[in-house]
């Protein structure tokens, strides 16, 4: 599943804040809270944390970009899609392992009968 990274309201005049510096870059593994990017307004100059753990699979905004209140501004996967098939994968040859075992106890009933 990926979260959406949001330009957050940063005081209740404030409605907009330029990206100054990516702390992360695309690719790179961030836990939640974990420091993302810097923004400055006309009133703060702040950090703002990653809103979840995973690996930011897009920067929409550029540093030096004057962007709104809730404007994406990255895309954090955390793992959850990949990871649902790569369960899926693994399932897959389980089955086909499991007869095989079910198909020798019946041959070993069998024999004993």
């Amino acid at each position: 599943m990926s979260v959406s990274v949001t330009m957050p309201r940063l005081g209740e005049s404030v409605s907009e804040g330029t990206v100054t510096r990516w702390l992360k870059q695309e690719g790179e593994r961030v836990e939640t809270d974990e420091p993302l990017l810097e923004v400055s307004t006309d009133k703060v100059d702040t950090e703002i944390p990653a809103p979840a753990s995973g690996v930011i699979s897009s920067i929409k905004v550029a540093e030096d970009e004057t962007v709104e209140v809730g404007v994406e501004l990255a895309v954090i996967d955390d793992g959850a899609g990949s990871g649902g098939a790569a369960a899926e994968a693994a399932e897959a040859p389980a089955p086909a392992a499991e007869p095989e075992p079910v198909t020798s106890a019946r041959s070993t009933l069998s024999s004993a009968a």
